[in-house]
């Protein structure tokens, strides 16, 4: 796609939204309320008719009605909306009769977040009547009488208490608000930690609200994998989205999700910026370990985001800009069953020059400097031209008030073309790149009975990588492509056995098929390798309340059977564990296993490809030069909390069998050569958090000590690549008024390098010269320490517009950290080091409106 068409796609979405809006507004218009006894005297002035009712069954009852329509029409939409009974008598009269029994429908949310709660128990007491709410917390009874009264209740949630008569008079389901704790001694509390929006489940879940969000320190807006990095646990070591580290695990080992797709692109700038929008996610689940067996793949971690689910009665929606892009997103209701809702995001790098692309330039093109050889001073010209983009769609359709059809797409891009000319030799070299994620997805939910619910997923996804590279003045030219086609299906079933006991199960199937292309122009060199996987997988779980709420389990089984059609089949069992325990009213005990697998992998190409830009492809387990990675985990932890103080101190073990040096990140030309082996790793992760209603103060700590084990290298044992030993936080958040102010301090020991050999470093017998390595990982780097600043200032343009104005830097004491380190030899065969150096100082403006 050219610049100037994604220019103009930008235009159109910009006046398709005014246009949409103006419809909104046009349809707001057309209806007003109105009370029931003064719009029935309208009507018998306006059609010569007379109508007869009890007073007290309509007084104080408001109602909606189109100002145009005919009698029947109107006379329709007074029943639907009051359940009311209008009986014709004759030509002129007619009777209002109150119907012995009710239809209601609702919502339920909590009040915390204003998030749907899932699962809740809806009963009508004094009857054997009850129901649970669906995955939108939206629930329909029948055949209801007049003064029953309603008890919902959900674990971690005060029963609500609610009359009948209460859910009728309105157009809409009404909406029903739970409030979080209980002020019995058996409370589940649901901690919210960190900043607004941020929560802890009770199976040690991390849920990310981002419409309630408030401020982390270096962020302004709610980028989705920059904010859980604020986690313990969860870093990135190279300062990107796109490379997040769980635990100690790599990126590829990470289940990325959208929407129930299956993500195989996570980042724009190569890895800086997420690329998932945050205003239309309504929910993000972050789950370290004790993971539910409906889940596969990700052995390291998963990462659940599910955009907005319920179908509103107004439109809504909102747009802004950064200094690297600007967005737009809403939702529109077509009618009360139909809405679509969309966003789109386009980069201003390839016309405006800001002080953070800058500073993400040179992180991304011109972050390496060479220490050592001989000094020479190259006289180089650049030029560039990049941007990205991406737009989402979900169709939201609700057949019945017990079933729910969704369908949604992503796409993600980016493209690049970098020159670099040298001005001394009349040497160029050029890249290109191409990156895309395009990706579809349905849904249904259906409630068939009180007690069993099911839900249908199905999902195709075509992630794609182009990238060419030619050198001195293309006498070598080099294209990659890497290319990732995926669907599945997947059923869940949910059987509500007891009040306190539930039942899951499902099947998933899906078929991957991985392609990866290489053309070398000089020498000659052809390469079209690919694969194919299907994935078959049947799992169980049972989940247990206790009545009086102080123990939670799920217990679980996911049975794989893998089966690669050119190379192998295995069967893979996965049990699942997680236990929570309420030793006291502020005390919680979490016991949490898992086995998982996976048979995707990335493999990381040398720095020196593509100027060190793009170096990441996937591929699939072939069963013996890439094994399925396996992973077996467990952790112990306690948490502490009591109104506004949280501490949380969890230990963990993991070890992930059938990993290989070629997905692992090692930097270092012909230092490896696809060696399978192992990672094991320990740790502890603490947490301690201080709030109050306008102050938010945390420090966080994580150990770990992770290892490599690879029998075919000498030695054996050593450090892991993503071995970081002590990383440390300390941050807080202020809120005064209608500002909000966050700072923070990130602090972490050096990673792990290889250094050659002291006294003999270069092979030079050996044609062409090579270097000789010492151990593996045999040094580390220096300290990593960041700083990081943010203010949000929020104020109204009108009485539906708020608007919100903030600014953050980065790293504002602008240290210069060194992210990774590996050697080269240069033309003089001289032993150079080349360091990968952090982000520099980055200041960031934004300014949204939201309506």
């Amino acid at each position: 796609m050219s610049i100037n068409s994604s220019k103009h796609i930008g235009i159109f979405c910009c006046l398709a939204l005014l246009f949409i809006i103006s419809i909104g507004n046009a349809q707001e218009n057309t209806q007003k309320s109105t009370y029931l006894i003064s719009y029935l005297l309208d009507l018998e002035n306006r059609f010569s008719i007379k109508f007869s009712y009890a007073d007290a069954y309509i007084q104080n009852v408001e109602i909606t009605v189109p100002e145009t329509g005919s009698l029947d029409e109107i006379l329709d939409s007074i029943i639907s909306q009051t359940q009311l009974t209008i009986k014709k008598l004759n030509a002129r009269y007619y009777t209002l009769i109150k119907n012995s029994t009710l239809t209601i429908c609702g919502i339920v949310l909590n009040n915390f977040e204003q998030n749907t709660v899932t699962g809740a128990t809806v009963e009508i007491l004094g009857t054997d009547m009850a129901v649970i709410t669906d995955l939108d917390g939206s629930f329909t009874l029948s055949d209801v009488p007049h003064d029953a009264n309603i008890q919902i209740k959900h674990l971690g949630f005060k029963t609500l208490f609610v009359d009948a008569g209460n859910l009728v008079n309105t157009n809409d389901c009404a909406t029903l608000l739970l409030a979080r704790f209980y002020q019995q001694l058996e409370e589940v509390v649901i901690y919210e930690f960190l900043t607004k929006g941020l929560t802890k489940q009770f199976d040690a879940s991390i849920q990310l609200n981002t419409e309630a969000f408030g401020i982390l320190p270096g962020l302004t807006e709610p980028d989705v994998l920059q904010t859980i990095q604020a986690l313990p646990g969860i870093k990135s070591i190279d300062e990107t989205v796109s490379d997040i580290n769980i635990r100690g695990g790599s990126n590829d080992q990470n289940l990325l999700l959208w929407d129930g797709i299956k993500m195989y692109q996570s980042g724009h700038f190569f890895g800086l910026i997420s690329a998932f929008n945050p205003y239309l996610t309504d929910q993000v689940t972050l789950v370290k370990n004790g993971s539910s067996a409906q889940y596969g793949d990700g052995v390291s971690g998963i990462i659940d985001m599910r955009t907005k689910n319920e179908i509103t009665s107004s439109y809504y929606g909102g747009a802004g800009f950064n200094l690297i892009s600007g967005d737009l997103y809403g939702q529109v209701p077509l009618n009360n069953k139909l809405a679509f809702q969309f966003s789109g995001r386009r980069a201003l790098t390839d016309f405006l020059d800001t002080p953070t692309f800058n500073s993400f330039f040179n992180r991304a093109f011109l972050g390496e400097r060479v220490v050592g050889g001989t000094a020479q001073t190259v006289n180089t010209e650049r030029t560039d031209t990049f941007y990205f983009y991406d737009f989402t769609g979900k169709l939201l359709y609700d057949i019945d008030p017990k079933q729910k059809l969704r369908f949604s797409f992503i796409n993600i891009n980016n493209l690049l073309d970098y020159n670099e000319r040298s001005l001394d030799r009349n040497e160029e070299t050029k890249s290109a790149l191409d990156q895309t994620n395009l990706s579809f997805g349905g849904s249904l939910e259906s409630n068939w009975t009180d007690r069993f619910t099911t839900f249908l997923n199905i999902y195709h996804t075509h992630y794609n990588l182009d990238a060419r590279n030619s050198a001195a003045n293309a006498q070598q030219t080099l294209f990659q492509n890497n290319k990732v086609i995926e669907q599945s299906l997947k059923l869940n079933t949910n059987f509500e056995l007891t009040k306190t006991l539930n039942w899951l199960n499902g099947y998933q199937l899906t078929e991957t098929s991985i392609t990866n292309e290489t053309n070398v122009s000089q020498p000659p060199f052809k390469s079209n390798v690919r694969n194919i996987i299907k994935i078959h997988a049947f799992f169980s779980e049972l989940a247990y309340g206790s009545p009086n709420q102080r123990l939670h389990a799920k217990a679980g089984a996911r049975l794989n059977y893998y089966d690669n059609p050119n190379t192998f089949t295995e069967f893979v069992v996965e049990p699942r564990l997680n236990i929570n325990y309420a030793i006291t009213k502020e005390l919680k005990a979490i016991f949490l296993g898992e086995f998982k697998s996976q048979a995707t992998h990335q493999i990381v190409d040398l720095e020196q490809h593509f100027l060190g830009i793009e170096k990441r492809r996937w591929v699939i387990s072939d069963g013996r030069n890439l094994p399925i990675a396996k992973s077996k985990q467990v952790s112990l932890g306690l948490n502490y909390d009591q109104k506004n103080l949280y501490i949380g101190l969890e230990g963990f073990y993991k070890q992930v069998d059938g990993i290989s040096t070629s997905t692992q990140g090692f930097q270092n030309q012909n230092q490896f050569n696809g060696e399978l082996g192992k990672y094991a790793i320990k740790g502890v992760e603490f947490l301690i958090n201080k709030k109050a209603s306008d102050y938010s103060i945390w420090a966080g700590y994580t150990y770990n000590y992770n290892t490599y084990t690879f029998g075919a290298i000498a030695p054996p044992n050593f450090p892991n690549n993503f071995d970081i030993r002590h990383t440390a936080t300390l941050a807080g958040t202020y809120t005064l008024n209608t500002w909000k102010i966050g700072v923070g301090l990130n602090y972490r020991t050096g990673k792990p390098f290889t250094a050659p050999l002291a006294d003999n470093p270069i092979d030079t017998p050996f044609f062409p010269a090579r270097i000789n390595y010492g151990e593996p990982n045999n040094r580390r780097l220096g300290e990593y320490l960041r700083a990081d600043a943010s203010v949000v200032y929020s104020f109204d343009l009108g009485s539906e517009i708020k608007a919100e104005m903030g600014a953050s830097v980065l790293n504002f004491t602008d240290r210069t950290n060194i992210l990774d380190l590996y050697y080269s030899l240069n033309d003089a065969n001289e032993l150079q080091e080349v360091e990968n150096t952090s982000l520099g100082i980055t200041p960031n403006f934004s300014f949204r409106v939201k309506f």
